[in-house]
């Protein structure tokens, strides 16, 4: 027996969900066209010849029904057999697919097996979610008592609060920036303080000299000890002129220059209505290879990561990090990722930087 199948997480509830599987019009829209069998309750023909990893059409019954939670189906593709289950689970942010087909007469050709694991994949994380997210706009209510469009949204989660929040946390750090910095400003304005010991003690009084010198005389040798704060003005101008030939011999004139950094470039593969698929691709000028490399992409405010080809992933908040194999000497890693945006017809993530530089094309 052989099996493939493919799981996905939807921000949908289980019920939309099962429409999808279920309606004729809206399976034809993701994954194949169908048609019922004259005279034949609970079966379709899905015209799947041409599809990668099929040979020709394929013939479905539905064997069990659990709604909305499980849908089994008996498939007959040109005399090889299988079955095919759906189960749809719910969880706290929508709900999970599982798609599972196994063999029960009859095997697929070697060459099939990837395509049509990979026709599957693709239909559960691009094609189906884009059909979600049409069945939930046609569902919201825009004019609700002829009160005008509503603000509602499906799946668009209140930020109000948390908006609120981020206005109240910048105007706090303003407000803390602007006390920090006139209390530099008044520092920086302060008087300088007199320097008592360049000062004379006391005002040198006009006496008469016992040798008959006049007293302007004697008032001047008095005040004589005023000229020393000269003595410090020599010693700075000395201080430099010993470390200015230094400077320039501990720079060696032989030093190679640094190889030059990665480049990336990011470009909107396909787009749906709350969502795309973004490609990046990152290239290595250098003559040597680069093993140690990092994208970041900054996605806008609600939106997440669903399948990554390419590339490993992590996701903090907002930021998406991609790493992967080394970067041949010259050559390029290329990487693609499927993003849920809950903005209508948004066709690019907010940012993109390689070791901290951005990404051309956005």
């Amino acid at each position: 027996m052989i099996e493939i199948g493919a799981q996905v997480d939807l921000s949908h509830p289980p019920t939309r969900v099962w429409l999808a599987l279920t309606d004729r019009a809206l399976l034809g829209r993701w994954f194949a066209e169908a048609e019922t069998v004259q005279g034949v309750p609970d079966r379709l023909l899905l015209h799947t010849a041409g599809l990668p990893g099929f040979e020709a059409n394929v013939e479905v019954e539905v064997t069990e029904r659990q709604v909305p939670e499980l849908l089994v189906l008996a498939c007959d593709e040109a005399g090889r057999l299988s079955e095919l289950t759906c189960t749809v689970t719910a969880t706290g942010q929508g709900c999970r697919l599982e798609v599972r087909e196994a063999t029960t007469h009859g095997a697929w050709a070697a060459e099939q097996h990837e395509p049509r694991e990979q026709q599957l994949r693709q239909s559960l994380t691009v094609r189906l979610p884009a059909i979600l997210d049409w069945l939930a706009f046609q569902q919201v209510d825009l004019r609700r008592n002829d009160g005008g469009m509503t603000a509602e949204l499906p799946l668009v989660g209140a930020r109000g609060p948390a908006r609120a929040r981020r206005r109240r946390h910048q105007l706090a750090a303003m407000l803390g920036g602007v006390v920090v910095f006139g209390g530099v400003a008044a520092w920086a304005a302060l008087p300088e303080e007199p320097n008592q010991s360049a000062a004379p003690s006391s005002t040198p009084s006009l006496s008469p000299s016992p040798s008959g010198t006049p007293a302007t005389l004697t008032a001047t040798q008095r005040a004589a000890p005023s000229v020393r704060p000269t003595r410090t003005v020599a010693s700075p101008t000395a201080r430099p002129s010993r470390s200015v030939p230094v400077q320039p011999s501990r720079t060696p004139t032989s030093a190679p220059p640094p190889p030059p950094p990665l480049t990336a470039r990011y470009d909107t593969d396909s787009s749906r209505l709350f969502g795309y698929t973004g490609e990046v691709v990152v290239d290595n000028p250098a003559g040597t290879p680069v093993g140690d490399w990092a994208v970041v992409v900054t996605l806008a405010d609600g939106s997440t990561v669903d399948d990554v080809d390419g590339a490993n992933w992590r996701q903090n908040g907002r930021a998406i990090t991609f790493t992967g194999a080394a970067v041949p000497a010259g050559g390029s890693q290329t990487f693609r990722f499927d993003v849920r945006d809950n903005r209508p017809k948004a066709r690019a993530p907010e940012a993109c930087t390689v070791g901290g530089n951005p990404c051309t094309g956005l």
